[in-house]
């Protein structure tokens, strides 16, 4: 076996995985998290767009949406697919920084979302991807194809550690397995793009931060996905000599499918101006709970103004599901934004679960009180109520 830097500690229900476990007694790494003045999040990528949405507005952000294209574009619609693909930018005074989090499934529909919303990668500061998950990372080799030549020379992909680079397979059926991809470190470095992988927090120009790691010490547990492969063959995978905070196991090291814990996902996060903290969970496989104690933990700022993106409820048991709900309603949020794998089961109006300032969900929940998340929706927070 691997040897650990530090001995690893999991609560009695990830134990039953030889993947979780993070360290006992170790000082959570902290940041100087750095503050904005205000962020817009634009949707590029998500499951569905409705342009019969609400248009309902709610205090503290405004959301904008897309309705349709009119003139030379009016035969061309957005695409909708499995995965996430966010556009986010954040202002500091005059300055404005532009990061693109997860790239969705295709390059196809990556590519032609953003030229319909009038958004030009060549702006883009860096680029972010939370996990090692097909429908996150499977439209980067395409946009990189189109967009790499306009875009600046010093290009950083931010990872959350080794993890995000390991083949992840699908059940086939018969105790077989299908490829769900792997993030190929040989075609980022042909596109000119320098992966910066962290297991501790990172900033992101200045103007974003990363939760790295994320402990799991709540309730909550991975819920079924996918499984993963350890290790590299010809160069590609993920090299597990690199892991600072897991003890591999025999059947780990011969390279067997194991259950995928995303021992390195991480989120992405903004600290605004006057109002809090804005956590960007992505897919959420770690944990809501566990994402936003992290996050609190590594800044120490408490205040959350807003949680978004992908929880990972879609496949939870109701038992599991409602503890989960309960926890979250007794947290100090803001607005909550449920995307791609959150599940209707999570946001319905009808539980009551979803009871902030606001609750935004996919289409099924549209209401004058429940402002929907789509392909192309911009929700703009900011201490004067705008965005970039």
């Amino acid at each position: 076996m691997i040897p650990r830097r530090r001995l690893l500690q999991g609560s009695a229900a990830a134990a039953a995985f030889a993947c979780t476990g993070f360290p006992a007694g170790a000082a959570t790494p902290r940041i100087e998290a750095p503050e904005v003045d205000s962020l817009s999040i634009q949707v590029v990528t998500d499951g569905n767009h409705d342009i019969f949405i609400s248009g309902a507005q709610v205090p503290g952000v405004r959301i904008e949406r897309v309705r349709g294209f009119r003139g030379a574009q009016e035969r061309r619609v957005l695409r909708s697919e499995w995965g996430l693909s966010l556009w986010m930018a954040s202002t500091r005074g005059s300055e404005t920084r532009r990061i693109l989090l997860d790239f969705g499934w295709t390059g196809e529909t990556l590519n032609n979302n953003l030229e319909l919303l009038g958004l030009d990668p060549a702006t883009l500061d860096a680029l972010v991807a939370s996990h090692g998950h097909l429908d996150h990372f499977g439209g980067l080799e395409g946009f990189l194809d189109k967009h790499r030549a306009q875009m600046k020379a010093d290009l950083r992909l931010y990872l959350g550690g080794e993890d995000a680079f390991c083949q992840r397979v699908s059940p086939a059926g018969n105790g077989a397995f299908a490829s769900f991809g792997r993030l190929d470190r040989s075609m980022l470095a042909a596109a000119r793009v320098t992966p910066v992988p962290s297991e501790d927090p990172q900033v992101i120009e200045g103007h974003a931060f990363t939760t790295g790691i994320i402990p799991r010490v709540s309730q909550e547990r991975v819920l079924p996905n996918t499984s993963v492969i350890f290790g590299q063959q010809d160069g590609a995978g993920c090299d597990v000599s690199r892991y600072a905070e897991h003890h591999f196991t025999p059947a780990e090291l011969a390279g067997q499918p194991v259950p995928d814990q995303h021992l390195h996902e991480h989120a992405t996060c903004y600290n605004l101006k006057g109002r809090g903290l804005v956590v960007v969970t992505s897919c959420g496989h770690a944990g809501i709970l566990n994402t936003l104690r992290r996050a609190r933990e590594v800044t120490g700022i408490e205040k959350v103004h807003a949680l978004v993106g992908g929880f990972h409820l879609a496949p939870a048991p109701q038992d599991y599901l409602d503890r989960v709900m309960a926890e979250l309603k007794r947290q100090d949020i803001d607005h909550v934004f449920p995307m791609h794998c959150s599940g209707p089961n999570s946001w319905k109006p009808p539980s009551g679960r979803c009871r902030r300032r606001s609750c935004s969900a996919p289409r099924e929940a549209a209401s004058a009180s429940a402002p929907d998340v789509e392909n192309g929706i911009n929700v703009m927070c900011g201490s004067t109520g705008r965005g970039a």
